[in-house]
């Protein structure tokens, strides 16, 4: 076995801990992506884990982690900096009895705007600087996890100030100058493929997609977020959600979903799916009203094939 095969399986084994279970893939391209400082865009449906990885990923490497949520219309006030206003005007408010003498001799307007245009710096330094989650990660001492989440909802004109930072991990502040990464984050980003993402950006990226796990590996998950269900109510329970995302449905269950339903199944003292039981907690595991309805008249050979698969 090579190193590098060794210190893959030693990530997943870390993975693990955080109760995160990765597969080869994922674990392989987390690798790749530390050991090159290049940043990974996560693609796939949601809820297959992709946010979870970035939290699981910043516990393990026992780093912060700065979560940038995105929308349709982020700008770089809310995604990189902005300034301190009410500190600058309280600021404004103390220095009041100075301005006398600042402008003590002052001929004309012309003149004491330009005795004023001196101390412009001073209220637009760092000192004044409230660093949003971009600049919050380039400037953290010790490195940190940089989480860009659902990227495929912002604009494209945000994706051309990422640019910038994902080539060199550095970021031209107007008033201040450039301020470049103490130490390199490692940056996340998700898609859930609701538009396509410019080439540009892909091309700094390593591509990543997730999809929904196999069987086995859902069950693996199940069991390390919810040990106390049976080892037969969990495989029928991984069954019957594999069977339902085969639908047409309009949401997917996702696996926090699964977990969710899992637990319920707990609470309720279940060890094994029933017709009445499933038509009582569907709703945990289905979020829309017309996907319940689908899977209704289903119920009675789902739930057969469920208990049925080995």
């Amino acid at each position: 076995m090579t190193d590098a095969r060794k210190d893959i399986d030693q990530l997943i084994a870390k993975l693990a801990e955080q109760g995160y279970i990765a597969s080869s893939a994922i674990a392989t391209t987390l690798y790749i992506a530390q050991q090159l400082e290049r940043p990974i865009l996560i693609e796939g449906p949601p809820g297959v884990g992709k946010t979870e990885l970035a939290n699981a990923t910043a516990a393990m490497l026992n780093k912060p982690m700065f979560r940038l949520q995105c929308y349709e219309g982020l700008d770089e006030s809310k995604a990189l900096y902005d300034w301190k206003y009410s500190k600058q005007l309280l600021y404004v408010q103390v220095l009041k009895e100075q301005l006398n003498e600042i402008l003590d001799g002052a001929d004309g307007l012309s003149n004491a705007v330009e005795r004023l245009h001196n101390f412009d710096d001073i209220f637009y330094s760092e000192r004044f600087l409230e660093p949003r989650p971009l600049l919050k990660a380039l400037q953290s001492d010790n490195g940190a996890v940089l989480l860009i989440d659902e990227i495929d909802k912002a604009d494209y004109e945000f994706e051309s100030l990422l640019l910038e930072i994902l080539a060199d991990f550095k970021v031209t502040l107007p008033e201040i100058g450039t301020l470049a990464a103490v130490h390199k984050p490692l940056v996340i980003l998700t898609s859930n493929n609701t538009r396509d993402l410019s080439d540009a950006l892909k091309r700094r990226c390593l591509h990543l997609y997730i999809p929904f796990p196999e069987a086995k590996l859902e069950s693996r998950i199940v069991q390390s977020r919810v040990p106390e269900v049976p080892d037969e109510l969990r495989r029928q329970l991984v069954n019957f959600v594999h069977d339902v995302r085969k639908l047409d449905l309009k949401k997917q269950p996702a696996i926090s979903e699964t977990i969710d339903w899992a637990r319920s199944l707990l609470l309720l003292h279940c060890d094994s799916l029933s017709r009445q039981l499933v038509d009582d907690t569907l709703n945990v595991l289905l979020k829309y009203e017309e996907d319940i309805n689908m899977v209704g008249p289903e119920l009675h050979s789902l739930i057969k094939r469920a208990n049925s698969q080995l």
